[in-house]
């Protein structure tokens, strides 16, 4: 039985190759509670230009520019791997790539529905369409 499991927290269906998807909420719950760790797989550029999550652990799954996998990504998500891993990006799309990398690494790791700023909408524009910002979650601006 998880850490998760165990006090009570609910607990999403597993996903092909991750532990599985959760909501932005959830995730919030599940930080609160202090099982799991937030892991913030943005890009440094995007962290300090779009907004950060005060307390995330700050590991690119690529690196910008030219976005090239992070060469230090599986020593870092190596080291985290005590508690579930809680993946966030801008929309829930390399969060999944990073969650499946960090299952293989050993850890149990979680894709955060909608990452930080959710889909765009009509004239392309995000954090109007779900995210963790549009769900008034903690996050800051440099």
């Amino acid at each position: 039985m998880s850490k998760i499991e165990q006090v009570g927290l609910q607990h999403p269906e597993p996903a092909q190759g991750y532990a599985g998807d959760v909501s932005p909420q959830l995730a919030f719950r599940w930080i609160e509670s202090g099982e799991a760790v937030l892991v913030d797989v943005r890009t440094d550029a995007e962290r300090e230009w779009v907004g950060f999550v005060p307390g995330a652990v700050a590991l690119a799954w690529k690196q910008w520019p030219g976005m090239a996998l992070n060469p230090q990504f599986d020593a870092q998500v190596s080291a985290l791997r005590d508690k579930p891993l809680l993946m966030l990006c801008r929309s829930g799309v390399r969060s999944i790539a990073a969650a499946k990398r960090a299952t293989e690494l050993g850890a149990t790791a979680y894709n955060i529905l909608e990452g930080f700023e959710g889909d765009p909408d009509e004239q392309a524009h995000r954090a109007l369409r779900g995210g963790w910002k549009l769900r008034g979650l903690p996050w800051k601006q440099n």
